[in-house]
């Protein structure tokens, strides 16, 4: 649980510095929240895929288009398979995950729950606690660390769930105040870990996974001085027909003030003042009752028509990805991200339901609960979108390799405390948040574009 910083770029730069994302300790997998499952989306075919994407998944996850795809679609259809297993079973219930291998596996406290689910085709484990009686734990342990002065719980990077394992993990800095910390009693099952562009046709219209930059004033404001920096998320769609971006909180600079709209801008790198504005935030949530971390971006008619009503994403400058659904994090999912520093790069779910205290610029401290992936994540990438197969997963929220400069260095350094972790927003629970507050009025209904033009 680190504090949430962020560089700047000067606005008289010539070119655009990347904002930092939050920090995150690698973790392990945990066990599955509740949540009602949709009907199955179908996928591109793995030709289908961009030369870009093609080339992170076989440099990030040793495997062919063909079985990513496949191995995205069996992690949706277990988490569809344990939502209901869960529902009538939730005292047996412990967990469910995807194999290094591929074998979707359920997690279970008794041989009648286990021989239920080997029927129905699944590898199982036997499991000392249900699901339900970690998640209360981690509730616990969650609200404990909030009631910790600041000097003090700052030492807790992160907790998560490691459901392969049936305990609670926590991260803590190594420093004197990390190794003194006092657990509560009352909490068992604690470990604590101390932690220190491909071819293609390049489409040039502006999507998911590229850069803007927002300020809370004009750019043409004299007393301006510097610029946030961050991705595109999901172009979405609400009820209305009212064309949206999905992006991550933290990146809208009026956050937490009156009036959260603040302007949003396509860069250009020779005068960011003369950058066309695409839109501004309309919404932002960081922490609070639901711990997501999102902005809705009301886009501009002149983003519309440049492309920005499409089901697209991509890595910066690289060629796109179309979607063609929405989906939920199942630990050992693979999965990738587009970004605007870090372009496509894949790697795996690992957790499924992480909760970090994060501390804004003001020294407000924010609970922000998603999943953690192995896929590698640089300042600038906050916002981007993630997919698993060409379902959109979630945005990016921050990561641990936020101040490296390129994934190559980031993956060596990180070797030795497990590589490089990521912080996932899920996208249902995002629009699932947008719709309940929106009264419906803006926002309300809103969907994911996977067509041109939907709504």
């Amino acid at each position: 649980m680190r504090k949430l910083t962020g560089r700047r770029a000067t606005v008289k730069a010539s070119t655009v510095a990347i904002a930092s994302t939050l920090l995150l300790s690698p973790l392990l997998g945990t066990a599955p929240a509740a949540a009602a499952p949709a009907p199955a989306t179908a996928q591109l075919k793995a030709d289908q895929l961009p030369p870009a994407l093609v080339q992170a998944i076989a440099r990030d996850l040793k495997m062919s288009p063909a079985q990513y795809l496949d191995r995205a679609a069996k992690a949706q259809q277990l988490r569809d398979y344990a939502h209901k297993f869960r529902s009538a079973h939730p005292e047996q219930f412990a967990g469910a995950w995807m194999t290094r291998d591929g074998k979707p596996t359920m997690a279970v406290t008794s041989l009648e729950a286990a021989h239920t689910a080997s029927s129905a085709g699944y590898q199982t484990r036997l499991a000392p606690i249900s699901a339900d009686k970690l998640e209360n734990s981690l509730d616990q342990l969650t609200q404990w660390i909030n009631a910790l002065p600041r000097q003090v719980s700052a030492a807790i990077n992160s907790v998560a769930i490691d459901v392969l394992n049936s305990q609670l993990i926590l991260t803590v800095a190594n420093t004197p105040a990390g190794k003194l910390l006092n657990l509560p009693t009352l909490i068992a099952n604690v470990k604590v870990i101390l932690s220190p562009d491909g071819g293609g046709p390049v489409d040039h219209h502006p999507m998911g996974g590229d850069t803007y930059i927002s300020a809370p004033t004009s750019l043409h404001d004299s007393a301006l001085k510097t610029v946030d920096v961050c991705s595109f998320g999901f172009n979405s769609v609400d009820s209305h027909g009212t064309a949206l971006n999905i992006s991550a909180g933290h990146c809208d600079p009026n956050l937490g003030k009156g009036n959260q709209q603040a302007g949003v801008w396509v860069p250009d790198p020779r005068n960011l003042k003369s950058s066309p504005q695409a839109g501004s935030f309309v919404n932002a949530q960081l922490g609070g009752a639901s711990g997501l971390d999102y902005s809705v971006i009301k886009l501009t008619d002149r983003a519309v028509k440049a492309g920005m009503d499409r089901p697209t994403v991509r890595g910066a400058n690289g060629t796109t990805l179309t979607l063609t659904g929405t989906a939920e994090p199942v630990t050992g999912a693979p999965v990738c991200k587009s970004g605007q520093s870090s372009t496509f790069t894949c790697g795996y779910v690992v957790a499924d339901r992480v909760e970090t205290q994060l501390y804004t610029a003001e020294g407000e401290s924010k609970t922000v609960r998603g999943f953690a992936s192995s896929a590698c994540t640089l300042g600038g990438d906050s916002g981007g979108a993630i997919v698993t197969g060409t379902l959109a997963l979630g945005i990016t929220s921050g990561s641990n390799a936020a101040d490296a400069p390129d994934c190559k260095e980031a993956n060596i350094d990180l070797a030795q405390y497990g590589g490089t972790a990521s912080l996932g927003i899920p996208i249902r629970s995002i629009l699932a948040d947008i719709d309940a507050k929106s009264g419906g009025g803006l926002g309300s209904g809103i969907t994911v574009r996977v067509r041109p033009n939907a709504g």
